[in-house]
């Protein structure tokens, strides 16, 4: 992709020569070509592209009894493994080494051989690929490295830090130069207030810088990661940053950042569950700062990391149509930017003895990027009906981003347009007539709609049946608290944990809403919601009330009270006689839902399909005449309350 940006630039420059043949216009086509040429550490960069880490490889370590690369539950690295990498079309790896337990006393730290000589058979492994190589010093940043610059310490961290990068640039000066070098991961400090730290860090980076330089070999010249105080993008951070790498008058220096998205979607938490607006403008605003600060002054940028935090829970935190989303455009907009990303990468993505792919249409999408081509997708990748939706045609939102829908199968068979789907510019229907016949009687998720296009990933558009969820009596304790919810066909976006007085509770008790896969788990198979210890380390006694919120804008609640040790139901649910599960005998929430009104609705539609009586849509104008001043008149988005 941006190989292919220099190439354009001088078949331009070429036709500007050829076409005119003046001796003018060859002098000015040369001096365009000058402008235009890259700097070295962006034409590194660019080489780089794509990347990818070995996480929690030769980083991890145990310190119940060190196991080396496996300390952290990976196998060990094989030839095969790096060889897959560069077939799965990567152009850099970054091999993250940890130091702790592999070194000897002070004063010479000296580095395990052993340990040292294995690490270096991968590096080998890789080069042996034509893979760029970086060596990144990792998690001493948090083990000891966070004391330099303390008065406690004594500048022991420091020195400690500087005798093991002076072994590190021993052993490899004499590698190619293909082997880059990265100072320190993550740099974070203790000590002082945050213009102390970036000080501090401007410290440790002219320490690797001069150690590295003047240990001879190919690393008077080797390429060089320097990072932002925690390798954060923030424009302070980035300005100090600028500041020293413009001090040496060294163009091969690389800037390097990570990124992992707007905080509260990268975990879902505070309730943000989809790649809205705001996830979006933080997005671009943080590679803006970063691109403007370095790439367009002539420094090449490296994004070390990138990814979603969630995924160190699990790979469902964050609904995974907003995964592939958001996979799509931090691609696109670091390419628009001229910055390379590395794919972090701890073992859940690209399995290190299968070598396949967990998500296989999370690599589609990654590829496809590495194509310069955007993916094309819905605005959810599911559609949940009731009953009666089956009887209406069901649309949503379509972004195609400069691609073109070619086809739709079901099962493998290829469905007709204008019987079985419709599509727009903006938008995807699914017919009535394809919904009749495919929708059964239970409830969850019954198709999949695979939707293709001229160029780019497919997009799987899920179709689900439902009914309300049915909320269960909680049991359990502090340890693990276990609510019964019959989904009944819903997914659960998020939830809210709060006291009486509506303050939230548990961990970052700042918002109702709790942290996916942390605070709480979902369990389809089992059907329960589990409140975790952790949540519990975190909340004091009291009653705690609970709202579910359900992918499609239901919501249910349920409670349950805290003391001391012990945990107890207290949502005194009453079984309703219309809505009760006769082989369960659970109700239906007892409370209040809220519905979001869709195309097709009015009233006697919607009554008829949770009560079985249209008539009943008196009571639906009744509960919600504050926002309903029209019984004829509902817009779709528009928030009813339903009591079930």
């Amino acid at each position: 992709m941006m190989f292919g940006r220099k190439v354009l630039s001088i078949v331009l420059a070429a036709s500007l020569i050829f076409c005119s043949g003046a001796a003018k216009e060859m002098a000015f086509a040369s001096e365009a070509l000058t402008k235009t040429k890259e700097s070295a550490s962006q034409e590194y960069v660019n080489a780089m592209y794509p990347g990818w880490n070995l996480g929690n490889t030769f980083d991890g370590y145990d310190t119940g009894g060190d196991r080396g690369e496996e300390s952290w539950g990976n196998p060990k690295v094989t030839k095969e493994l790096i060889k897959a990498i560069k077939d799965q079309g990567f152009n850099s790896i970054r091999i993250p080494i940890t130091t702790e337990m592999r070194i000897g006393d002070a004063p010479d730290y000296t580095i395990n051989q052993t340990f040292l000589n294995r690490y270096a058979e991968v590096v080998n492994w890789a080069l042996d690929e034509d893979l760029y190589v970086i060596i990144d010093l990792h998690h001493d940043s948090w083990i000891y490295a966070g004391n330099i610059g303390a008065d406690y310490d004594n500048g022991a961290s420091l020195a400690r830090f500087s005798a093991i990068w002076t072994q590190l640039a021993e052993y490899f000066k004499d590698y190619p130069d293909t082997v880059s070098f990265e100072g320190l991961n993550e740099p974070q400090f203790w000590t002082g207030d945050e213009a102390n730290q970036i000080e501090i860090n401007r410290e440790v980076n002219d320490t690797f810088y001069h150690i590295v330089r003047n240990s001879g070999g190919n690393n008077e010249t080797r390429m060089l990661l320097l990072p932002t105080l925690d390798t954060n993008d923030a424009q302070n951070r980035c300005d100090a940053l600028y500041e020293q790498i413009s001090s040496y008058h060294d163009e091969n220096l690389i800037a390097t950042f990570h990124y992992y998205g707007y905080w509260p979607f990268s975990t879902n938490i505070a309730g943000t569950t989809t790649m809205d607006e705001t996830v979006v403008k933080e997005l671009e605003a943080a590679f803006d700062r970063v691109a403007n600060t370095f790439t367009k002054n002539g420094i090449g940028v490296i994004c070390g990391e990138y990814g979603l935090l969630g995924f160190d829970k699990t790979l469902t935190a964050v609904e995974h149509g907003e995964v592939l989303k958001y996979f799509d455009y931090v691609n696109y907009y670091a390419s628009k930017s001229n910055i390379t990303l590395m794919l972090w990468d701890n073992g859940q993505h690209f399995g290190r003895t299968t070598l396949t792919w967990s998500d296989p249409s999370l690599y589609a999408v990654i590829t496809s990027a590495f194509k310069g081509i955007r993916t094309s997708y819905t605005s959810s990748d599911r559609i949940f009906l009731d009953s009666s939706m089956s009887e209406n045609d069901s649309t949503i939102a379509l972004t195609l981003n400069g691609n073109e829908l070619t086809s739709v199968s079901y099962n493998g068979k290829a469905l007709t347009k204008g019987t079985d789907y419709e599509v727009t510019d903006d938008s995807f229907t699914v017919k009535a007539s394809f919904l009749k016949q495919t929708m059964p009687e239970e409830y969850g998720q019954f198709a999949e709609l695979v939707l293709s296009f001229n160029q780019g990933p497919d997009w799987s558009l899920y179709l689900n049946h439902i009914t309300l969820p049915v909320i269960g009596e909680g049991s359990g304790n502090t340890t693990s608290y276990i609510i019964p919810v019959e989904m009944n066909g819903n997914v659960l976006s998020t939830l809210e944990a709060v006291t009486s007085d509506g303050s939230g509770i548990g961990p970052q008790n700042w918002t109702s809403y709790k942290e996916y896969d942390y605070a709480f788990t979902v369990n389809y198979t089992n059907n329960t919601v589990t409140f975790t210890d952790k949540f519990f380390a975190e909340a004091s006694d009291a009653e705690v009330n609970v709202t579910f919120h359900f992918q499609n804008g239901t919501t249910a609640k349920t409670s349950f009270t805290i003391a001391g040790n012990t945990v107890t139901d207290s949502s005194n649910a009453s079984t309703d006689s219309k809505n009760t599960d006769a082989t369960s005998n659970k109700s239906y929430a007892h409370s209040p839902i809220t519905y979001t009104v869709v195309k097709g609705d009015c009233l006697y539609r919607i009554a008829k399909r949770y009560f079985g009586n249209g008539n009943l849509w008196t009571k639906i104008y009744e509960w919600n005449k504050d926002s309903i001043q029209d019984p004829d008149l509902i817009f779709v988005g528009q928030e009813l309350i339903l009591y079930p």
